[in-house]
């Protein structure tokens, strides 16, 4: 049999790899700007970490993770990053490089989703959390400005920022009420998951992406009518420091994000073409203390990466031929190998790259695939350069050629690549 991967995984081929490279530069060059520092969290973690964080109503714990069992312990594939950074913040007493402590990090998430377009079962997100402030709002839109940089910096246009505010506890009391009210009475018109949601997780009803539920959403109660007087202030903050910067948004009067532990400011970043969000974020001043670890502050927004590629791809920019290499090394005969994996060391340590064929032996056909690599040069090395102590350097385009010391390829070969 034929081997497949795993549904709903994929492999990152080398053609792919310069866009994927890319993506990476740019998240870590605007997390270094902003002073994020990098973390990196296990894969495997334990399956109560996110059951609680996440909340047990929601759909990435009662469908989408995938559970280890070994020896009576529980543990999960991480389904996103939040929960782990803030598990790994107390364990580790992150606290001590001050208050907030930024941190950024990479990596594969795992949900056991229906494979479509944008969702995969391994996926890959970038992202940042402030930990340890305040409810400030102005850390709110330094998660915002996080992520729409990075979009920013890989020439992606027509980013539109889709924001919201949720709300405290204190404020969606009333408002969870009039929603509960609302959807009871068009419970009919909702499917299956929603009609149970509405009793067991209000506001999650609000972020089913199913069609007959859309339009019921669409006339639902609005939570900004709802909001406290400290909770409305803070929005009104948001959004006039990201007016400061200049970062255009949409206030979406409906929008949730799909994990309980947000609380006020949640957003989506969307872009022209794609339906599905390309990052996302909000405030979670609670999870802290619903994973029992004490009382903080947070905020925090990620970027999903394989989105990103896809936006990239389809649009032509910002991808980055991998670069060939100039030179490429033909040998004619064992001796003239032998000899040529040493060469290559000596072009290694002066930074220059070569490319070579060992498998094949005839010139011809490894001058062909010098010709198909683009290199500028070849320079080939048979058995009586080698026992000269020379080696003939090849112009690619003008055919000319001439020998050289073996000992002065390298020099030689700077001289004609300037």
């Amino acid at each position: 049999m034929a081997y497949q991967s795993v549904k709903g995984m994929h492999d990152i081929l080398p053609d792919d790899q310069p866009v994927w490279d890319r993506v990476r530069s740019a998240a870590r060059h605007v997390g270094d700007f902003y002073n994020f520092l990098r973390i990196d969290t296990p894969i495997l973690e334990s399956a109560d970490l996110f059951e609680r964080g996440l909340g047990a109503g929601t759909d990435i714990v009662e469908k989408e993770m995938f559970v280890v069992k070994t020896k009576g312990d529980k543990m999960v594939m991480r389904p996103e990053f939040t929960a782990a950074v803030m598990r790994a913040y107390f364990q580790h007493g992150l606290g001590q490089y001050g208050q907030p402590v930024k941190l950024y990090y990479e990596g594969p998430v795992f949900r056991h989703e229906q494979p479509q377009a944008g969702r995969f079962r391994q996926f890959y997100q970038a992202g940042f959390e402030i930990v340890g402030a305040e409810s400030d709002p102005i850390y709110d839109a330094q998660a915002i400005l996080g992520v729409y940089r990075i979009l920013e910096e890989l020439k992606i246009k027509n980013v539109a920022v889709h924001i919201n505010s949720i709300g405290c506890h204190k404020c969606r009391t009333a408002y969870i009420k009039k929603l509960e009210a609302y959807y009871k009475k068009n419970a009919q018109k909702t499917c299956k998951d929603c009609k149970v949601r509405i009793t067991r997780n209000p506001l999650r009803v609000l972020d089913c992406k199913e069609e007959k539920c859309q339009l019921v959403k669409a006339d639902a109660p609005i939570i900004l009518d709802f909001l406290d007087t400290e909770c409305k202030a803070h929005f009104t903050k948001v959004l006039e420091y990201l007016d400061e910067v200049k970062i255009p948004y949409h206030i979406d009067s409906h929008l949730v994000r799909g994990l309980d532990y947000y609380n006020r400011t949640v957003f989506e970043l969307f872009t022209e073409g794609f339906t599905y969000a390309i990052a996302a974020g909000g405030r979670y001043d609670y999870l802290s203390e619903t994973l029992k670890l004490g009382k903080l502050s947070a905020v925090g927004s990620t970027i999903g990466m394989d989105r990103v590629v896809e936006v990239l791809k389809a649009s032509g920019k910002g991808i980055a031929a991998k670069a060939s290499a100039k030179v490429f090394l033909v040998h004619m005969g064992d001796e003239a190998k032998k000899r040529g994996l040493a060469l290559i060391e000596e072009f290694r340590k002066a930074g220059i790259r070569i490319n070579e064929s060992f498998g094949k032996d005839s010139l011809k056909s490894q001058l062909r695939v010098a010709d198909k690599d683009r290199a500028h040069l070849a320079m080939i090395l048979g058995q009586r350069e080698v026992f000269e102590g020379s080696i003939i350097i090849r112009n690619m385009q003008t055919g000319t050629q001439e020998s050289v010391p073996l000992e002065r390829a390298v020099e030689e070969v700077k001289k004609r690549l300037k």
